[in-house]
């Protein structure tokens, strides 16, 4: 089940090619992230964070490092919520 959250978040900071992969770097390098899992793409001004992460909690930490890290620039959250249940059965391999 994948829950969706939309945010729209900024100040209007100049956004480039070069932004755009810092904030990427950020997200695949930072040992406080990690998250290979989500992409960052540039549309005119704005910033947009796509894919998924287990709790709202990591997004919301996710977007605060980047707004640390990035202060003023417009971003656009479309990260949604995989949550992950335990199997209810034992897997049996032959």
């Amino acid at each position: 089940m994948t829950t969706q959250h939309h945010a729209d978040i900024g100040t209007n900071r100049p956004l480039d090619e070069y932004a755009e992969a810092e904030v990427q770097r950020l997200l695949t390098e930072d040992g406080r992230v990690a998250e290979q899992g989500l992409t960052v793409s540039r549309r005119e001004h704005t910033l947009i964070l796509c894919g998924d992460v287990e709790s709202a909690q990591r997004r919301d930490e996710i977007v605060r490092l980047i707004r640390e890290q990035f202060p003023g620039i417009d971003l656009q959250v479309d990260i949604g919520l995989t949550r992950a249940n335990a199997p209810a059965d034992a897997e049996e391999l032959s």
